[in-house]
């Protein structure tokens, strides 16, 4: 796979400096996290107390401050060619240096992830400046994907489908959640996961909380079980969710589960460039409505993926939001029965120009495990 080179990230620099001005902020200020990797190639070590922000300004040249000790780190990147570094040292106020990059009275997004200290410093010596959620000052910021973005993202999406693929042969009946979702994390990182952040197995009645962690209990025959597991691979997520049963189902399993995947499909056909998020989730919903399970569907039916398994845009009633070539989301309707069972099938799915293109490819039937 093609490395992203130092030019994409001066472009990305300067797309979120236009998109900074667009909005009518005077800069983005851009803590560790994903936000750093994605405009600066860079992760510390750790987050601590100590504070690293990228200042991206509407108008001018992008810096850094960094610790003095990470200078070397920080500045050995594909991105550093198009940053300046201001360095601190432990002992001295770092807010002072990292003020004196920022307009007293100006107006900025700043990444959700800012540590309080670093906000409350920064508000504490700019007084009259304003400070903004980036998730919801500017939601698109990473929401488009570029091509070498979705690459990675079908990749974390292959090798969730073949670790599905593999989890069909393992025994389910008599063994604990916790045990299957140890099978899942293993298989995630042998089909190239470098970080395992959830593996939700949900049986019988647990199915039927949508975030329920894998805990002691025994998988029974007769049990549906929801998978729901994802990761990192190459910087990108993986997410996908498959309901299996133990045995043989019943009629009235049979009947959730086929509303659920016909919510699902028709969710999948409503995807447009031009289309508002929430009618993809409106789609779903009118389904699992109509079929008399509607109270039963108590989540969003979206989300978007990238750099991390959740983020904007978010597939949602009231979510005006119109679909973007490029972006690359969630479709995961479900219906869930509280005390006896719940059923989900989720995909990653890439908008483009023709409709929606799959990045999750394993059947959509009900397998039946052991």
């Amino acid at each position: 796979m093609m490395q992203i080179t130092s030019e994409q990230f001066a472009a990305r620099l300067e797309q979120g400096a236009a998109n900074a001005r667009a909005a009518g902020f005077d800069g983005l200020l851009i803590a560790p996290g994903a936000d750093l990797a994605y405009f600066a190639d860079y992760l510390p070590v750790a987050t601590t107390e100590r504070i690293t922000l990228l200042v991206v300004p509407a108008d001018g040249e992008p810096t850094m401050i960094v610790p003095a000790l990470e200078h070397g780190s920080a500045a050995d990147t594909r991105a550093a060619g198009a940053i300046r570094f201001v360095d601190w040292s432990d002992g001295t106020d770092e807010y002072v240096p990292t003020a004196a990059l920022l307009d007293p009275q100006g107006r900025y997004a700043i990444s959700d992830v800012t540590w309080a200290m670093h906000l409350l410093g920064l508000q504490q010596k700019l007084p009259d400046a304003r400070f903004e959620s980036i998730s919801r000052a500017l939601p698109m910021l990473r929401a488009v994907k570029g091509a070498d973005e979705i690459d990675r993202l079908a990749a974390a999406g292959a090798a969730a489908d073949a670790t599905f693929e593999d989890i069909l042969g393992v025994r389910f009946a008599g063994r604990t959640e916790n045990e299957v979702a140890a099978d899942l994390d293993r298989l995630l990182r042998e089909h190239g996961h470098q970080q395992v952040d959830f593996t939700v197995v949900g049986s019988g009645p647990n199915g039927a909380n949508p975030h329920h962690e894998a805990g002691e209990r025994t998988i029974e025959h007769g049990d549906m079980v929801v998978l729901d597991f994802g990761g990192l691979l190459d910087g990108y997520g993986s997410d996908t969710t498959r309901t299996v049963h133990v045995g043989e189902p019943t009629d009235e399993e049979h009947e959730v589960f086929d509303i659920v995947k016909r919510a699902q499909q028709t969710a999948f056909e409503a995807v447009a460039v031009g289309v508002a998020c929430q009618e993809i989730d409106r789609a779903a919903r009118a389904v699992i409505t109509d079929a008399g399970y509607g109270e039963f569907f108590i989540h969003r039916v979206g989300h978007g993926i990238g750099m991390t398994t959740h983020e904007p845009p978010y597939m949602v009633e009231g979510e005006e939001q119109p679909i973007q070539a490029g972006m690359c989301f969630s479709i995961e309707p479900g219906i869930y029965l509280p005390g006896r069972f719940g059923v989900r099938i989720e995909d990653i799915v890439v908008a483009a120009a023709d409709g929606a293109h799959r990045l999750n490819n394993t059947s959509h039937e009900l397998h039946i495990v052991r």
